[in-house]
């Protein structure tokens, strides 16, 4: 199997501040990842560390057998990586079809309409709203724009920094059964999310971040059944 992210020792954060302490984390192809923990723990710096945005200080992330320490975000999605931020992740004043347009601003006019045209395919609910505001979007489908925008590169990697955040219930499990469904285009997928419960459902693998570390590592089952990891990391608690 194509191991696509292998990572060891990564140190990161922004400027001065040190938020990664020697991140040890892989993604085989196809395989879908969850990293849980509680909030500012280093989730969202990582992927970020990963994707070029938070500071790379030391450490080895190589992608598809390739060194990409410190690389630009350019660089990056040209390889084939795609990152979808938790906030800021549309335009609002533009509409649907020019948010997805944005997403493929290098590309020529007939790959570019395919590219759209698959994206909506993926998902529909957006299709209706092709010329309405991304700011008139209910927050569900401005998480699906924001994942379908991602996607107009042709991606084989994604990371996802909290998809379901703030978002009702019936929209959470609308948007992990969506990214979950993306496997089947070929894409291997990231992703930090508050509801461990819902993403590592779903997930291959997880691992559990805290300050700054990886604290544990697993599969995504024993993880969600293991009574001790539930009770710190999950919400829940045996009486």
């Amino acid at each position: 199997m194509t191991r696509v992210l292998d990572v060891s020792g990564l140190k990161g954060g922004y400027g001065s501040v040190q938020i990664l302490y020697g991140i040890d984390l892989y993604i085989d192809e196809g395989e879908f990842v969850t990293i849980i923990g509680p909030n500012g723990c280093g989730k969202s710096t990582f992927i970020k560390a990963i994707f070029g945005i938070a500071d790379y200080y030391d450490g080895q992330v190589n992608y598809r057998g390739k060194t990409v320490s410190g690389l630009r975000t350019d660089q990056l999605v040209n390889m084939g990586i795609a990152y979808v931020p938790q906030v800021n992740n549309v335009f609002p004043s533009l509409s649907v079809e020019e948010n997805l347009q944005m997403g493929g601003n290098s590309l020529s006019g007939n790959v570019l309409i395919k590219r759209i045209e698959r994206a909506l395919d993926m998902f529909p609910d957006l299709r209706s709203r092709e010329h309405d505001l991304a700011a008139s979007l209910s927050g569900g489908e401005r998480q699906m724009l924001a994942i379908s925008r991602a996607l107009i590169s042709d991606p084989n990697f994604l990371l996802l920094d909290e998809p379901t955040a703030a978002l009702s219930p019936l929209y959470q499990q609308q948007i992990i059964e969506r990214i979950d469904a993306l496997r089947e285009q070929g894409i291997t997928v990231l992703i930090v999310e508050q509801n461990a419960r819902l993403s590592l459902s779903r997930s291959d693998r997880g691992y559990i971040m805290s300050n700054g570390k990886i604290v544990h590592t697993g599969d995504a089952d024993h993880i969600l059944t293991d009574p001790e990891i539930g009770q710190y990391f999950l919400g829940t608690h045996d009486d």
